[in-house]
């Protein structure tokens, strides 16, 4: 078995954290007992809002947990379920939805700056995946990110160090930031301006990397790391000093710890929850290589009789076969890295456990303790120090679980408030929103507006009849003009002809590819990825990494391969070419997609970071191309259309037709609520104004599909 498999196998031990529903509720009620007495220390007398509604708070959830929209179907199944349990048991339902790992698998893409176009990260997005479907410990998960050695896509973890080409400097500034929320960066070229930390403590930081060299296989191209024997890490400083001056630095963790004298109730039951997880382990991990070697000698006796001698294994072979390592002289594991991952990742660690519970808070509360999320400074204090800490301590002492972190918040009070009214004045709703007594307003992610619209359009599965949307696609195409075709003059005409075309309309034919690319998806769609093959491969990384590194130049040059070349003295004209295709498309998840999307794409345009940069965080402000991308993309037009295979076609058509139950069907499935008797008489309009009831109803779809309700986060 892989360490990495191996790492994997914590359900068992996560039974033991998750717990009792009841005692999941009362980490949930602790947590709004605290942030209401803060808020009374505070001096804030305003009072919180009322719960949201069943069917926002459904809507909500399952956005938070699953990265889309209910369907209609899990709708109708929560509203027969008690009054006073269904929103625990839809949260108990979405935790185990498969969805739940790939949405929050797209929120540590942005934490880590994961890119599919660099050097193992489409294996490091597989690894974080597989992690948070399994609960696997966070601390486990980031500590071997920082630690380990080894060869891109085999191990994948690597594709954190890789993702700053191994630089000492970028992974000092990367591992404070990321894992601890400290902006240490500022500190390698002078002294930190608003903080305490110094250049010194800046390169005592970047000397844990000193050692670590990225190593490129000349012949097969393999990309690893391994562990050098010279410290690239150099003090003083090259532009403060002479270079007979500097010597290799010596690593050095300035940040705090709790003292070692001290033992917290939470530092208690960590030990012992983890004491509980060791033994688990033991038990399960099987024979020792010891008992399988004795197993084997005594088989191989048993079958060979005594006609060959006595058939043995000595001590010493035992000892060679257990020493064997292919590896270790190629990847050489970092004693100094994996020393800083313990002292990263340690529960004595405040900042490590704050800053992730920082963090999943404002994911889905619309706003963090401490802001920006990424700078924890003395003179940036965070607004709740006391619930913050309840909940990183609690976090620690239930063994690093990521899904108790985000079930305790999404079981509270606090996050199921309701969005503060319209006629409440702007003043007043910063302060409530300021103080968690409200819920923020939030605009959807982008990937899971994206799997909203084909959730919503039944686009994970063709919804159209074999042939039953036969569409004529044109191309224009250079074709050779055959000497036979005609005279001299004709020839020279039509080159001419074509030369002055081609001149004359290269923006027409820029905005036809760009159409074209849109008909295949090319702004809605991108490289699929497959997290359990991407983890089951044993040694290079699959295709998709190599296909994600071509630029747009090198990908139209394979597309150019397959059309006619230019020949010296050839005459040339253009054609359109006319292909009937049945147009019934599907569309796959945007959480499985090779990430960051190209520039351009549905994603970006709705705000996916490119991920360069460190605090590169997601933008949620509108812009123009977004509008035009809802109003006149394909997701969009074919999420609206009405398939034979969608439940509300037969509310459309035939003896059954009923516009009234069309539309609320239609508004439970988009904006996961019932109309009003307005909306209703409206929405009939519109329907009875298509051409048929199908394109009316397509039309309403499309109004619903471009509203802020659907955009927005109830």
């Amino acid at each position: 078995m892989k360490p990495f498999q191996a790492l994997c196998s914590f359900t068992i031990a996560a039974a033991l954290v998750c717990g009792s529903p009841a005692s999941r509720t009362a980490f949930a009620s602790e947590l709004d007992r605290i942030l209401l007495k803060e808020n009374s220390e505070q001096g804030v007398k305003l009072q919180p809002t009322d719960s949201a509604s069943d069917l926002a708070f459904a809507r909500r959830v399952c956005l938070d947990l699953a990265g889309r929209i209910p369907t209609g179907r899990e709708i109708s199944q929560y509203l027969k379920w008690p009054k006073n349990k269904r929103r625990e048991m839809l949260i108990s339902q979405y935790m185990q939805d498969e969805g739940f790992a790939n949405r929050w698998s797209a929120f540590f893409a942005d934490v880590l700056r994961i890119r599919s176009n660099q050097e193992g990260g489409t294996a490091l997005l597989a690894y974080v995946h597989n992690a948070i479907e399994t609960d696997m410990p966070y601390d486990e998960m980031c500590r071997r990110m920082i630690s380990v050695n080894g060869k891109a896509g085999r191990t994948p973890e690597i594709g954190f160090v890789l993702g700053d080409d191994a630089d000492p400097m970028a992974l000092a500034s990367a591992t404070a930031q990321v894992f601890m929320g400290i902006r240490i960066s500022c500190a390698q070229c002078h002294d930190h301006p608003f903080d305490k930390w110094t250049r010194e403590d800046f390169y005592g930081v970047a000397a844990f990397f000193g050692k670590t060299q990225r190593m490129e296989n000349n012949l097969t191209r393999t990309v690893y790391t391994t562990e050098g024997r010279d410290m690239m890490v150099q003090w003083p400083p090259e532009d403060e000093s002479e270079p007979e001056e500097r010597k290799p630095m010596k690593p050095v963790f300035p940040f705090d710890f709790v003292d070692e004298g001290e033992k917290p109730d939470f530092l208690v039951r960590f030990e012992k929850l983890k004491a509980e997880r060791l033994a688990i382990q033991n038990k399960t991990n099987g024979p020792s290589i010891d008992d399988l070697l004795a197993a084997s000698s005594s088989k191989v006796k048993s079958r060979l009789g005594g006609g060959l001698g006595k058939l043995t294994i000595s001590k010493e072979a035992k000892q060679d076969i257990r020493k064997i390592d292919v590896q270790a002289d190629l990847y050489k594991m970092s004693e100094m890295r994996a020393n800083l991952a313990e002292m990263v990742t340690s529960p004595r660690n405040r900042y490590f456990a704050r800053t992730i519970v920082n963090r999943v808070w404002r994911e889905l509360m619309g706003r963090a303790f401490v802001e920006p999320v990424d700078d924890f400074r003395e003179d940036n204090p965070a607004s709740h120090p006391k619930t913050m800490d309840y909940l990183a301590e609690e976090f620690v002492a239930n063994g690093f679980s990521f899904r108790w972190l985000v079930q305790t918040i999404v079981l509270s009070d606090t996050y199921a408030r309701a969005h503060v009214g319209l006629d409440v004045d702007e003043k007043t709703r910063g302060e409530l929103e300021s103080a968690f007594l409200a819920t923020a307003m939030r605009r959807m992610r982008a990937e899971a507006l994206y799997d909203s619209i084909v959730t919503a359009g039944h686009l994970f599965d063709v919804k159209h009849l074999p042939g039953q949307n036969p569409t004529i696609v044109k191309t224009r195409i250079r074709v050779p003009i055959e000497p036979e075709q005609g005279t001299e003059s004709e020839v020279a005409d039509s080159q001419e002809t074509e030369e002055n075309t081609v001149a004359s309309s290269t923006m027409m034919v820029a905005e036809e590819d760009m159409m074209a690319s849109a008909a295949n998806y090319g702004l809605e769609q991108a490289i699929e990825l497959d997290f359990k093959a991407l983890l089951s491969m044993s040694d290079d990384a699959p295709m998709v990494d190599q296909m994600a590194k071509m630029t747009r130049e090198e990908l139209e040059a394979m597309r150019m391969k397959d059309m006619p070349q230019r020949q010296p003295g050839m005459k040339y004209t253009t054609k359109v070419v006319e292909k009937t295709v049945d147009d019934n498309p599907k569309f796959s998840s945007a959480y499985r997609m090779a990430t960051p999307a190209p520039m351009g794409h549905f994603l970006r345009l709705f705000g996916q970071p490119g991920r360069t940069d460190l605090g590169d965080d997601r933008y949620d402000n509108a812009s123009m191309r977004q509008a035009l991308m809802m109003l006149n993309g394909r997701l969009t037009n074919e999420a609206s259309r009405i398939g034979q295979l969608e439940p509300v076609y037969k509310l459309l058509v035939g003896s059954q037709a009923d516009y009234t139950r069309a539309i609320q069907y239609t508004y439970g499935e988009f904006l996961t609520r019932m109309p009003t008797a307005q909306e209703i008489a409206e929405a009939k309009q519109i329907i009875e104004e298509g051409e048929d009831p199908l394109t009316g109803m397509a039309d309403f779809r499309w109004i619903l599909l471009n509203s802020n309700e659907f955009r927005f986060i109830p």
